[in-house]
């Protein structure tokens, strides 16, 4: 199920994201100090480094896969992977869409006997696959709001990454609510907005 959640969310992430096509993607990304632009290619990144820390013969247990990792300005994302501007905002989703498909494709394949290094924990495939999709679901919220969409993903997807990731999770609230919470974007009802957050990706 944490594989198919990572493909649904990043169909309704790029179902959604294609609705702005003509906006200006330079605006902040919510609360990030990244434009709508950076935090895409940020979020292809991700899931791009997720399927590549499984997929050597013998994963990486102690750091990432050596690739190197740039920023086109100072405050701008640490990436490997960014998006031709001149092919606008329908090739900026290609890459993304790209990028989850090779996360996707590895976690699929993988043995989840297989674990690889996670600055959160190391993780199994399927618990890349639930990473991929709260980056997908976090920082779509990120992009939408700064564009101007509505973004509200399945509340069953919400609870299965949060039982995967944020085993300690409030339980009484509203899921997505709770995924915001836990990734310091909202407050919740007698809990002040977080600071500083990190999911567990050891395995279960």
């Amino acid at each position: 199920m944490l594989i198919a959640d990572l493909e649904t969310a990043v169909r309704l992430s790029l179902s959604t994201l294609a609705g702005a096509a003509g906006a200006d993607w330079d605006v902040p990304a919510g609360t990030l100090t990244w434009t709508c632009w950076e935090t895409a290619e940020h979020l292809a990144d991700d899931l791009f480094c997720y399927a590549t820390q499984l997929g050597p013969r013998v994963p990486p247990s102690g750091g990432d896969v050596p690739f190197v990792f740039t920023r086109r300005h100072p405050d701008g994302p640490r990436n490997v992977i960014f998006a031709d501007r001149a092919a606008g905002v329908p090739g900026l989703l290609q890459v993304l869409d790209a990028c989850a498909g090779l996360l996707s494709a590895m976690a699929s394949t993988r043995a989840v006997s297989v674990h690889a290094h996670h600055l959160f924990g190391r993780s199994d495939p399927p618990g890349f696959a639930a990473m991929g999709t709260v980056e997908t679901l976090v920082h779509t919220h990120d992009m939408a709001t700064g564009l101007g969409l509505s973004w509200t993903p399945p509340a069953d997807v919400s609870d299965r990454v949060l039982a995967r990731l944020f085993p300690d999770a409030p339980g009484d609230e509203d899921r997505w609510q709770v995924l915001l919470w836990c990734t310091g974007r909202a407050e919740l009802p007698g809990r002040a907005r977080l600071e500083t957050w990190h999911w567990d990706g050891t395995p279960r």
